[in-house]
């Protein structure tokens, strides 16, 4: 099963017919609970059990619950920290970045519970039965939802977290679907790209400096623009293990690439998908300012059409 999706709002709703959610800057997961033992699944149903063990063991008999993966540094969520165990498949090494990186699930919905399908009922009535099953623990809550929601979004801007979640209390669960049942409220723009290139670091013969990135569309993948902003240190090295597999001798995208960022360009095959912020696209669909945020093991290039 894939997840419900929200789809990008123009304005915060009001009243009692929508309730409201912190948008966590983290991994959508659903964990599907057997006798206390639990399993981890991405957006993209890939299995990350492995990669949170603190994460494994919840204290239920029987659920499948919907919520999110987040690591925290001074305080606030940060996707950074979380992009750097979010590929790791050994055990041994899931289990020392657990002690020093520790994760939270944040649960904010509940499908199943003691055998009982719930994806048909509202979401008031799921919201009820989550919040019986009692989940509060150092690594494990259920954030509370709130009734006023521009007073959340204004709240989420102060505090610098990443935005609202808006609900309509009658909204069925619709697996894998994006519905304005759901709205999203980011305060900075944040979006997902696939990597189709990269080029070293000016001066450098071995450091990575920048990745040009696209997004899928009809005719292919279409170029949005070179992103070096964010990309140094460990980041750097990372991205680099996991594109060195990829390298491929001719473009992958659909549309022309300028020259200039062409130039010094090892193309790879458009499987990895990164997180970038900026300033939205320009009027020709470049990617303004952009900066890079983590690359997105949760989500598959057929994930952002």
């Amino acid at each position: 099963m894939r997840p419900m999706l929200a789809t990008r709002g123009t304005h915060v709703p009001e009243g009692d017919a929508w309730q409201h959610e912190v948008k966590w800057d983290g991994m959508r997961v659903l964990v599907d609970v057997h006798a206390g033992a639990a399993r981890l699944f991405s957006r993209n149903e890939n299995d990350a059990t492995v990669s949170f063990p603190e994460l494994a063991e919840l204290p239920l008999d029987d659920a499948l619950l919907d919520g999110e993966v987040v690591t925290f540094a001074d305080g606030l969520p940060s996707f950074a920290a979380l992009a750097e165990r979010m590929h790791v498949s050994r055990a041994d090494r899931a289990r020392h970045l657990a002690e020093r990186i520790p994760a939270t699930l944040l649960v904010f919905d509940v499908l199943r519970a003691d055998g009982r399908e719930l994806v048909d009922q509202p979401l008031s009535v799921r919201r009820q039965l989550l919040e019986e099953l009692d989940l509060n623990h150092d690594r494990w809550q259920t954030p509370p939802v709130y009734g006023d929601g521009q007073m959340l979004f204004d709240a989420t801007y102060q505090q610098s977290l990443e935005g609202v979640v808006s609900k309509r209390v009658t909204s069925r669960y619709r697996p894998g679907q994006r519905s304005a049942d759901w709205l999203k409220f980011a305060h900075r723009r944040r979006e997902s790209f696939v990597v189709g290139g990269w080029r070293l670091e000016t001066d450098s013969r071995d450091r990575l400096g920048a990745v040009l990135v696209g997004q899928p569309g009809a005719s292919g993948l279409l170029y949005r623009g070179r992103v070096g902003s964010g990309i140094a240190g460990r980041k750097a090295a990372v991205l680099r293990e996991v594109l060195d597999g990829l390298a491929r001798d001719s473009t992958p995208f659909a549309d022309e690439v300028p020259r200039l960022d062409a130039l010094g360009t090892t193309w790879v095959e458009p499987v990895l998908v990164v997180d970038v912020e900026s300033l939205g696209p320009s009027a020709q669909g470049r990617i303004r300012q952009p900066s890079y945020v983590g690359t997105r093991a949760d989500l598959a290039p057929e994930d952002l059409s």
